[in-house]
């Protein structure tokens, strides 16, 4: 069985340190890797080897240096990572952001909780929808 990573890059603290805290809850086995900003995500993936394990994207739309989109732009073009599911995590609402994301291959695009049980029901789909198979 594939390792399951999960690359979490937000600027806020707070949010990751509850994003993380929640996946650990549901998924204890998952390895966590945090990022302060698009810039540093993109330095962490490419030192990863994809091929031997099952990687999840999770963006914050607004962060300093590189947004998520912009790193999700670099990612899309990027032969040895364009294939990771990414989901943006965003207190934003925004439609025309919301269109941008889907537009540039974001896999999926979820509002940002205002509580911790929020972010647990995150943390379960994210383990159903995407690392509860084994991808080639």
């Amino acid at each position: 069985m594939k390792q399951k990573i999960i690359y979490v890059a937000d600027d806020d603290e707070d949010d990751r340190l509850f994003l993380s805290d929640a996946i650990r809850k549901v998924s204890p086995e998952i390895k966590i890797v945090e990022a302060a900003d698009g810039d540093d995500l993109l330095e962490l993936i490419k030192k990863e080897n994809t091929k031997d394990a099952n990687i999840l994207i999770l963006l914050d739309m607004n962060m300093p240096r590189v947004t998520g989109l912009e790193a999700l732009q670099v990612i899309r073009t990027n032969e040895k990572i364009k294939h990771i599911p990414a989901v943006m995590i965003s207190t934003s609402s925004d439609k025309k952001l919301m269109q941008d994301a889907y537009a540039t291959g974001i896999n999926a695009f979820i509002k940002k909780p205002n509580n911790y049980g929020g972010y647990l029901k995150i943390a379960e789909a994210l383990q159903t929808c995407f690392l509860d198979f084994e991808r080639a």
